[in-house]
């Protein structure tokens, strides 16, 4: 069984947006709203500090609480590749799933649904590579199966270090920046 996977560079990533803007366009996000988005941080401390630039969006955890909440199944987890997805007609737009999600990664669409990230499953099921990994001028973003040890996804959380956003909330997310 396949699990699909993001893993950032942290390195490499410079901010420049172009992620935020090739899924605005790929997906028909509406003007104002996003699936996926850039924060900064620093970590470490004086006299060592990074900033630390992240592209975010929905985590595709292996424990989503926004589809143990959901009451109407809207939001589940696709067999193939567990990819957290929601069915847009059954969603009615009641928001437990973004009360639930720790990572702020939700929301409602000017149309009454919840929409996010949906690792642009209509272009892996092509063969192609989510629009913000297509689109990144530093390749500093990767996708692909974990399941597969051979993938490049495998190969660079095998060999660098890494975390992932929020551990202690227990969902198992599966979007991972490399350090």
């Amino acid at each position: 069984m396949s699990r699909y996977v993001m893993v950032i560079d942290t390195r490499r990533c410079v901010g420049c947006m172009d992620c935020v803007v090739a899924c605005q366009t790929e997906n028909n996000v509406p003007e104002g709203y996003h699936r996926d988005w850039i924060t900064e941080e620093v970590r470490g401390a004086y006299p060592n500090p990074r900033l630390e630039l992240r592209s975010e969006r929905c985590n595709h955890c292996a424990n989503p609480p926004c589809v143990t909440c959901c009451p109407t199944g809207a939001s589940h987890v696709r067999q193939t590749g567990g990819v957290v997805l929601v069915t847009h007609h059954q969603c009615i737009g009641c928001k437990g799933c973004i009360a639930a999600c720790p990572y702020d990664a939700r929301f409602i669409h000017p149309d009454g649904y919840v929409d996010k990230c949906t690792f642009c499953i209509h272009r892996v099921e092509q063969g192609l590579k989510p629009a913000c990994v297509s689109v990144c001028p530093t390749f500093c973003m990767h996708f692909g199966d974990i399941e597969d040890p051979q993938s490049d996804v495998s190969q660079l959380l095998h060999a660098r270090a890494h975390h992932a956003l929020l551990p202690e909330a227990g969902c198992r997310p599966h979007v991972f920046y490399l350090t």
